[in-house]
């Protein structure tokens, strides 16, 4: 079996909370102790401040609710019961974010629809019970048209937009009274809105999603997939375990079809990606639960690396930049030159300067939003 290097105890310890479960984190009401027996010796170790650090990185990796619930019943079993407030608050205080953000989104998306704005929540709701930083939506609409509803009807305020956000065609919304920005992507996917392939029908297999008591209209499952790795192999060079998680569950839930998503990344130059996303999300979920996520075998043959080729660094699965995903790229922007895509090729090929300004950025200011 082979294993991502050089992982923390605290990530070894939520990926076993979440993965070990017969349900790879899906609500539930009963998974417990005798399901995590290997986890619950660490667990039941832990004190009221290491339960807090704890949070700190579940939090980062988007599995505060999938995996504080089963830690807090391991230390409410286990008689440790200061710790066991501690996971609780953090639950506590995670539902009401979470209640918060989903009213606001659910009535964010109800005004643009009514506009003219039809809208697709991405990324965000993908981790539930958990939800993301942000709130991410996709249109087809005019962004004007998005920026003067979000202004006129919650006194949203865009925030500065950086190289990366114009290039990206997307907007970052301030809305009064929610934590999370409002993320809207207009016609366009990828690091520099590269992506038109898959936008195409992004919208037209859209389905709805009950999530909570709101309902959403999300991608489907194979668009999700695609998302992420866009998300994750060609522009953030991390994964997060929620990605893990979230991936997972959607490949063992049989809803996707494997056929039409190597289609999809064959179309959009992406399909080296993902096949290397999927095989490395099947390797992590088997070292924790003896078998990965099932895979054709033209899916993992496609695959460029495993997960031992990847490693733990900053709260983080990274994927290494040289020459792993500069490979990616090369793949991605020779099938836009072949397609003939010129506008897109050339979006992409921006992308070098792009990172290494962003590198320099980091390098003198501590942080590279100006770029990204």
């Amino acid at each position: 079996m082979q294993h991502v290097r050089d992982l923390s105890r605290d990530l070894r310890l939520l990926s076993e909370l979440v993965l070990a479960q017969p349900d790879l984190g899906e609500p539930s009401t009963g998974s417990s102790c005798s399901e995590l027996q290997s986890a619950g010796e660490v667990v039941s170790e832990l004190n009221p401040q290491e339960v807090e650090e704890l949070a700190g990185l579940a939090h980062s990796n988007h599995v505060i609710m999938r995996a504080f619930e089963p830690l807090r019943q391991i230390l409410k079993a286990s008689g440790e019961k200061q710790a066991a407030d501690v996971a609780e608050d953090e639950l506590r205080r995670e539902r009401m974010r979470i209640e918060l953000a989903l009213g606001f989104l659910r009535e964010i998306c109800s005004t643009l629809e009514e506009g003219g704005c039809p809208v697709i929540v991405i990324k965000s709701l993908d981790h539930w019970p958990d939800l993301g930083s942000d709130l991410d939506l996709y249109t087809d609409a005019a962004p004007a048209k998005v920026i003067d509803l979000m202004r006129s009807h919650f006194g949203a305020t865009c925030a500065a937009r950086s190289w990366g956000d114009r290039l990206a065609n997307k907007w970052n919304f301030i809305v009064p009274g929610l934590h999370e920005l409002v993320e809207v992507h207009s016609g366009r996917l990828g690091q520099t809105g590269e992506q038109t392939a898959i936008t195409q029908s992004l919208s037209s297999r859209a389905r709805e999603s009950q999530v909570g008591e709101h309902v959403f209209r999300v991608p489907a499952p194979e668009d999700r997939i695609v998302i992420s790795t866009l998300q994750r192999m060609y522009r953030h060079f991390y994964i997060r375990l929620c990605d893990i998680v979230d991936n997972a569950r959607l490949l063992a839930s049989g809803a996707v079809d494997v056929s039409y998503l190597h289609s999809l990344g064959l179309t959009a130059g992406l399909w080296d990606g993902i096949a290397t996303y999927l095989t490395i999300i099947s390797e992590y979920v088997g070292a924790y639960r003896g078998e990965g996520v099932a895979l054709p075998s033209f899916v993992t043959r496609a695959a460029k690396f495993g997960a031992d080729q990847v490693h733990y660094r900053r709260n983080f699965v990274r994927i290494p930049i040289l020459p792993h995903s500069l490979t990616l790229y090369a793949s991605e922007l020779t099938k836009l030159l072949l397609k003939g895509e010129l506008r897109n090729s050339l979006r992409l090929s921006l992308l070098p300067c792009l990172a290494t300004a962003a590198a320099l950025e980091q390098k003198v200011t501590g942080s590279d939003k100006g770029i990204w």
